[in-house]
């Protein structure tokens, strides 16, 4: 079944973002003003005084202008393909079933929600609309990440038996430190990318995990989301992950280490300044 027709020269898809705050603005705003097959075709936001600055910028209709009251009648609307939903994570599942519902494909931030009924509703609601959802998770595409999963499971090392990931930020703000919107702490932010890379490196899922350490974002408030967390997984054969992440602490590293040698991303998750080595040297990209 194919769910788009072939574009024709010069077209692009038209995505919708909802949600206008850091990561549209900083980061999918301005690559949007780059890619080959996409454009940024709308805006949906509850701050109406965003909205210049972004129309100014770039020159989105006010006919493509949504606030969350008037969203569902984004299905009228053909110059939007794709919605894709910025906006904090107890928000995901909400938004994803009614660009759904209203006929539009779906790119959905990381964490996909807060819980798996959530995820389970959420491609429910894609498969009964006969829409794509995709999570916006990028390293899987990195040039340096796919590198070091074609090491370890080449063998080129020999088998991999070890993996230490940690992912972590001192400049946290906004809705993230509320638990209500965020559904936790530096996990569902920042840890994830933790696990995403032992999973993909090792091309397996863990079965078993156990938090060896964790501290309360705030003492005196036991629904506090945590400020930092340390977790041990363990993956079928025996291989072992150690984890940590952390609201409070900047880190920002993935180590394997294989019987015959290691490999290393350095930082590891930036949206630029990627860097890696090896037990033989810097990290070198296999031809394609």
């Amino acid at each position: 079944m194919s769910y788009y027709p072939p574009l024709h020269p010069n077209q692009k898809l038209g995505i919708a973002l909802a949600g206008l705050g850091t990561y549209s603005t900083e980061q999918l705003g301005p690559a949007l003003l780059e890619t080959k097959f996409c454009r940024l075709a709308g805006l949906v936001t509850g701050s109406p005084s965003k909205i210049p600055e972004w129309k100014n910028k770039y020159a989105v209709p006010d006919a493509n202008m949504y606030n969350y009251e008037n969203f569902d009648e984004i299905r009228d609307n053909k110059d939007i393909d794709i919605v894709y939903v910025a906006l904090p994570n107890a928000l995901h599942a909400e938004y994803v079933i009614r660009a759904a519902k209203a006929g539009k494909h779906v790119i959905c931030e990381k964490p996909m929600a807060l819980t798996t009924s959530e995820c389970d509703e959420m491609i429910a609601a894609c498969k009964a609309a006969g829409t794509l959802l995709a999570v916006g998770y990028r390293l899987h595409y990195d040039p340096n990440h796919t590198e070091v999963s074609r090491i370890a499971r080449e063998n080129i090392f020999g088998e991999l038996n070890y993996l230490r990931a940690q992912h972590g930020s001192s400049d946290t703000k906004g809705w993230r430190l509320d638990k209500k919107l965020a559904g936790g702490g530096p996990l569902m932010d920042l840890g994830i990318y933790c696990i995403q890379a032992a999973c993909y490196i090792s091309g397996q899922e863990p079965v078993a995990v156990k938090v060896t350490a964790s501290a309360p974002y705030d003492d005196k408030n036991p629904e506090s989301i945590e400020a930092s967390l340390s977790w041990e997984m363990e993956f079928p054969g025996g291989l072992i992950v150690n984890n940590e992440t952390s609201y409070t602490s900047e880190m920002n590293m993935l180590h394997g280490k294989a019987d015959h040698g290691w490999f290393e991303l350095s930082p590891a998750y930036s949206y630029k300044g990627i860097a890696g080595k090896t037990a033989t040297g810097f990290l070198k990209f296999s031809p394609m």
